[in-house]
């Protein structure tokens, strides 16, 4: 185990990996999307309150349990990269950081949308939507900060604090549904009667296809920091001498 750790914790070993995995990850994911977007918008019938207003639902549910995933994954690899030194922890962190803000903007935009018909309202100060802004505010800010840094190894450390110390917004974010009343929906797919099973397929097969892309993306945004960090190092001076001889 610790020598596959140890393997992954390699730059070249990465990049190499990342770029196999990518593939395997993306196309999946596109077949996911669009088999749970043809599912959502066409054959799940329309809710009896909320009509077909309810189909952003598919979009802005999973978006929002990505913000939190991928947050959760950022802070694990900054702490790990603090802990262990592991410089190749903090490139992943750095690289989960705008995937997360992506989410978490699409989980705020759709929200909207989908708070106009159902609130008469763009936007409410309830507990859940202003959490989920406090944690776009935190990707935002781990970017910004990051940037601020000339020298990478002291943006990997300030950074990852933040991010360790931004975590604590991701439990409130999920539970803040249950621990204040607000206008925001309480839990869906964990109360019983809340939705049909016929609606539940698209929701988890759009939230597969969400991963998988992260998990994509995140192959070529780690490849691409491992380049920036590693431009002059001999292996990929070797890599790329290899490349154009092929």
């Amino acid at each position: 185990m610790w020598t596959w750790f140890h393997k992954l914790a390699s730059p070249p070993y990465a990049f190499r990996l990342a770029g196999i995995l990518r593939p395997w990850f993306f196309w999946p994911a596109v077949i996911a999307m669009l088999i749970a977007t043809f599912g959502g918008l066409v054959i799940v019938p329309a809710d009896y309150q909320q009509k077909d207003a309810f189909r952003i639902l598919y979009l802005h549910a999973s978006a929002g349990i990505m913000s939190m995933m991928v947050y959760g994954v950022m802070a694990i690899a900054a702490a790990v990269g603090l802990i262990w030194r592991m410089k190749l922890a903090h490139a992943v962190a750095a690289s989960c950081a705008s995937i997360g803000a992506a989410f978490t903007a699409l989980t705020l935009a759709t929200g909207s949308m989908w708070g106009r018909p159902m609130w008469g309202t763009w936007w409410e100060w309830d507990p859940r939507i202003t959490s989920e802004l406090v944690l776009l505010f935190m990707y935002v800010g781990y970017i910004a900060l990051r940037s601020s840094f000339d020298d990478i190894s002291r943006a990997d450390r300030a950074s990852a604090v933040l991010a360790i110390v931004g975590a604590v917004d991701v439990p409130i974010v999920h539970y803040s549904v249950i621990w204040w009343n607000s206008l925001h929906q309480g839990p869906t797919l964990m109360t019983k009667g809340a939705i049909t099973g016929s609606m539940v397929w698209p929701w988890l097969t759009m939230l597969l296809g969400y991963t998988l892309f992260f998990a994509a993306v995140l192959c070529d945004r780690i490849r691409t920091e491992i380049l920036k960090r590693e431009r002059n190092a001999s292996w990929l001076n070797e890599m790329i001498v290899d490349a154009r001889a092929s």
